[in-house]
């Protein structure tokens, strides 16, 4: 039996748009740009960069993005929202002029036809149906007319109930006036195949069918735009492709939206990935997935927090902290994983926790840089085990590598007094120093403070380096703040290392956080795995014969 041709699915991308009007997602002018640049890269097929008649700022962003496109490897189509009204259409035409000429603008307008909806919106409106159609009709060519694509969308779709042939009128004029597009959303998030016949996919089917025999010329593309409420959206998007007429797919990156958001974006691309080829009918989506996890991520800084446990991007997708799991993922990577994260641009972590072993904690250290032998893997699992033993959940790599360092520091310092008199500073610190434990003392003399003193003893045991910034502030006012210091040291080979740390007393704050700069600076200079390779590159290199000049 002969293969099917594969059938794209269209990503049209409303995270500017949809994603937008979700409270709190909002962004600036650049933001929206940067945004732009990044969906370029993920090569959606449309964005949705707006709604120009709502305000100013709106027309002016759609305006530059459609700009913008002209200077893009990859141009997507841009598509701009309008109500189904003569001057707002004429504003959206005039917001997506720059690309009418390369073809790449759409015009996406609508009309209520959920019963309740329709007359919330429209009012006594609501009752004049033969009219909305013609409006449909005039308006849908007027921007056919103006060199833009059009796609129409009959709002709430999915609970049009006894409005299925007034739908049916709807999607007829707005074929008949030009639009290519016909989406149906769930625009309530409500929709389920629970529903049976009920349910709009159904719905979908019997109208594809309707226009593909009235329109046999035409090429309508079919597309869905799911809400989540009921968190079935990406689930119904797949639906409407799997079982139903539609070759395009609309939501945000992570899902956000109005609500409890859209259909996740990266999740419906990696479905189609994973299981558009198995279908009896093949499809698949041109999405470059390398770019899905920064995209994601760019979303969760500047939109919305994304959750750590969201599918494909969220943080935890690709962490593990179970030791069976760890040592099996070490060996294979896709032995808990239903997806190479690395194919989105993701790496797989480990979330060091009880349950962790000596294997875990190695791969954090190596994986961030650092030596760990396997002499001594088991016994830096248990001290990060002791330091984190409150932490029941678990730690994040950048916590475990501060007690790996506070395992390998060379100082650990309980007490430190100092004092001058007068051109002569003195410091003397009680604790474990460099491989010995007890008292050690220094002084110094000149205007400096008990600091220079204490950099002068330490470099008795560590060579020299350079204290290149320090600064001290308080951490809140009255006479119980404290004194919080950063240094920052530099070694020989320009590596620098910043301390940090903070005490009632100004100079013991400094000092302590000159011994936390230190510390960091020495783990590296003996442990990092870059300096080793530095002082390997040093021992093989061969020895340069001096020849005598002759007098």
């Amino acid at each position: 039996m002969t293969q099917r041709k594969s059938q794209k699915v269209e990503i049209f991308d409303t995270t500017l748009r949809d994603g937008q009007q979700c409270p709190g997602a909002g962004m600036s002018f650049d933001k929206n740009i940067e945004y732009f640049r990044l969906a370029c890269q993920l090569q959606v097929d449309v964005i949705e960069a707006g709604f120009p008649s709502a305000s100013n700022l709106d027309f002016e962003i759609v305006n530059a993005i459609a700009k913008e496109n002209l200077n893009q490897s990859f141009q997507p189509k841009i598509a701009a929202l309008c109500q189904l009204r003569e001057e707002q259409v004429v504003k959206t035409i005039q917001a997506l002029e720059p690309v009418i000429a390369i073809g790449k603008g759409r015009l996406h307008t609508y009309v209520p036809v959920d019963p309740e909806l329709l007359e919330a919106s429209l009012g006594g409106h609501a009752a004049d149906k033969s009219k909305i159609v013609d409006d449909v009709y005039r308006l849908v060519k007027m921007a056919y007319d103006a060199g833009l694509e059009v796609q129409f969308s009959p709002e709430g779709y999915s609970r049009m109930r006894e409005n299925f042939d007034f739908t049916t009128d709807l999607i007829r004029a707005a074929v008949s006036a030009g639009a290519r597009v016909i989406n149906c959303p769930d625009t309530i998030g409500g929709a389920s195949s629970l529903e049976g016949s009920e349910y709009f996919v159904e719905k979908m089917n019997q109208h594809a069918e309707i226009i593909a025999r009235e329109f046999p010329e035409r090429e309508v593309i079919w597309s869905v735009h799911c809400h989540n409420d009921l968190g079935l959206a990406v689930q119904n998007s797949i639906n409407g492709v799997f079982n139903g007429p539609a070759l395009q797919i609309e939501g945000c990156v992570n899902g956000i939206g109005e609500r409890a958001g859209n259909a996740s974006l990266e999740q419906c691309i990696m479905i189609i990935r994973q299981f558009g080829a198995q279908q009896k009918q093949p499809f698949h989506c041109d999405s470059n997935v390398d770019v899905i996890q920064e995209i994601s991520d760019f979303v969760d800084q500047h939109m919305l927090p994304r959750q750590p446990h969201s599918p494909v991007t969220g943080e935890n997708a690709a962490r593990h902290s179970s030791g069976g799991h760890t040592n099996a993922i070490l060996k294979n990577p896709m032995a808990y994983q239903p997806f190479d994260p690395r194919s989105i641009g993701k790496n797989i972590t480990f979330a060091f926790g009880p349950l962790s072993g000596g294997n875990h904690a190695r791969s954090i250290i190596e994986s961030n840089g650092y030596i760990c032998e396997e002499n001594e893997k088991a016994a830096i699992a248990q001290f990060i085990k002791d330091k984190s033993k409150e932490r029941r959940k678990g730690i994040a790599d950048r916590e475990l590598m501060r007690i790996y360092n506070e395992y390998r520091q060379p100082m650990t310092i309980e007490t430190v007094d100092y004092g001058r008199e007068g051109d002569r500073s003195s410091v003397t610190i009680m604790g474990q120093f460099f491989g010995d434990e007890g008292q050690y003392s220094a002084d110094h003399s000149g205007q400096d403070s008990a600091l220079a003193a204490l950099k002068k003893l330490i470099e008795t045991r560590f060579g020299p380096y350079k204290i290149i910034s320090h600064s001290s502030r308080s951490d809140s006012k009255g006479e119980n703040a404290k004194s919080v210091s950063q240094i920052i040291v530099q070694l020989e080979d320009g590596a620098q290392f910043e301390g940090t740390a903070h005490d009632h007393d100004i100079e013991i704050s400094a000092m302590r956080a000159l011994i936390d700069a230190v510390n960091k600076a020495y783990v590296y200079r003996e442990y990092s795995m870059k300096a080793a390779a530095k002082k390997q590159e040093e021992f093989a290199a061969p020895a340069v014969q001096r020849i005598p000049q002759a007098s």
